[in-house]
């Protein structure tokens, strides 16, 4: 399972590493220079590069440089972290590595926001995004819009559900709006609402004469999010195939950011 880079789960996870104590614990600089290199990131090692920082900073600079430069490569350092700390007993309050409850806490407070369930153990699991209040929902929308923008492979389909990113979003706009949302509309009914809902136009709303621009725009996003979700593999939910195994990987690439774009205008009108 992929971890989405955040601001804050980069500090959170760099402090699960920290070495600012009197005696040292594992992992070592060499260990995770190992995970780095695993996760294809040994350019971006300050490191490796003369400058011996610790391991919080070590961490820090290479997940930042990653969010930039190497989005997926990140999300897989992040999870090779966690396993390593896990390995090591860094969870575990009886071992000499352990890396506090404070660090704990806070962590998985970082990861609750981003839509993912860390526990006291270390093991991540999805958080259901119905599940979450609704001000903690738009926080986890907004990292997988980031996420698809960045053309994630995996962001077509939000983690630990059955919807995709366009259902959810508008799911999350009628919920605000109205209190609740119809569970049993198709997908180009419950994208149409929510446009509605947030005054943009759809292609059931003719065009009239004078009209602004936008108008003709927003048709156009409705037609590509009904587009994109005719796209989806309905049977590949889950298993990192989120469309049909017809079309490209340029093509799922497009519709993904595409997809991304859309939501972030959504949640910008709500």
């Amino acid at each position: 399972m992929k971890i989405p880079l955040t601001d804050a789960i980069i500090i959170a996870v760099s402090k699960l590493v920290d070495d600012a104590q009197t005696e040292k614990r594992q992992p070592s600089h060499y260990d995770i220079e190992t995970e780095i290199k695993k996760s294809g990131l040994i350019n971006a090692d300050p490191n490796t590069h003369g400058s011996a920082v610790g391991k919080a900073k070590r961490i820090r600079a290479v997940l930042n440089w990653a969010i930039d430069n190497n989005y997926n490569a990140g999300e897989k350092l992040v999870v090779y972290l966690l396993d390593l700390l896990r390995g090591v007993g860094g969870f575990r309050c009886t071992s000499p590595n352990y890396i506090g409850a404070d660090a704990i806490a806070n962590a998985i407070e970082a990861f609750r926001t981003a839509g993912i369930a860390l526990g006291s153990d270390g093991v991540v699991t999805p958080v259901v995004i119905d599940t979450l209040p609704l001000v903690d929902q738009e926080k986890a929308l907004k990292v997988y819009i980031q996420r698809a923008q960045k053309g994630a492979t995996d962001s077509a389909l939000l983690v630990g559900t059955g919807k995709d990113l366009l259902e959810a979003v508008s799911a999350h706009v009628i919920q605000v709006k109205m209190g609740t949302y119809p569970t049993t509309a198709n997908f180009p009914t419950l994208l149409g609402q929510a446009f509605t809902i947030l005054g943009l136009a759809t292609p059931s709303s003719k065009p009239i004469s004078g009209e602004p621009a936008q108008k003709r725009l927003e048709r156009a996003l409705y037609e590509t999010g009904c587009a994109i979700n005719q796209l989806r593999n309905k049977q590949g939910t889950g298993h990192g195939h989120p469309f049909v195994s017809s079309i490209t990987t340029a093509e799922g690439n497009m519709a993904i950011k595409a997809m991304g774009t859309i939501a972030e205008y959504m949640m910008s009108k709500l």
